[in-house]
């Protein structure tokens, strides 16, 4: 082979080289995952609701980032209704499981932040929920202190019924009137925390 041919084989290998390189680059750039950063109105729609932070909550506490549909409508279930998984009754287990399968793990699978696999039953912790932790306390739930207010309600009610038994009520009539304030007041407390549980 002379020295032009050389030169002319060198010179093709050269001009084709840059293209070589872009279209490695672009098959790599292709290759690799691409995460879509959620829209806020989207992270804000599933973390408004608290079943489906209570979702998120559990899910991360899984050192396997996995669950079944049944352990999980249990756990929802079992927070909602402030007692044990075994104290549940099957309404309250599929009144949380239906829920769950019907809208929120479809709206939190289709947003990315769990993988929910309607056939077998699973949820897994999704490409996109690390983006909802700037958002969502992720160490624990944010709960309203309930027993906190229905403590608080009795200790007040208490200490105004004992005050009314020294005598140092101005009328008779304002002793019943206290016990009637702080029937309304636990019944109203009792209102707001079965509302909230149902959010």
């Amino acid at each position: 082979m002379t020295s032009s041919n050389v030169g002319q084989t060198v010179s093709e290998q050269t001009a084709q080289s840059p293209d070589e390189v872009e279209e490695k680059s672009v098959d790599e750039e292709q290759s690799e995952p691409e995460t879509s950063q959620l829209p806020l109105d989207v992270i804000f729609e599933i973390l408004i609701n608290r079943r489906r932070r209570r979702v998120l909550h559990h899910l991360k506490e899984q050192e396997d980032g996995s669950i079944d549909l049944g352990s999980l409508a249990e756990h929802v279930a079992a927070l909602e209704n402030d007692k044990s998984v075994a104290a549940l009754t099957s309404g309250e287990r599929k009144r949380v499981y239906v829920g769950l399968y019907q809208c929120h793990l479809p709206k939190m699978n289709d947003a990315g932040v769990v993988d929910f696999d309607r056939n077998r039953g699973t949820i897994e912790v999704g490409e996109n929920a690390d983006q909802l932790d700037e958002y969502l306390d992720v160490d624990g739930e944010d709960e309203t202190p309930w027993p906190r207010y229905y403590l608080g309600i009795t200790l007040v009610g208490a200490g105004l019924f004992l005050i009314g038994q020294a005598g140092f009520y101005p009328v008779d009539w304002l002793g019943t009137a206290v016990v009637l304030l702080m029937i309304g007041a636990l019944a109203a407390c009792a209102a707001l925390h079965k509302r909230s549980l149902r959010e």
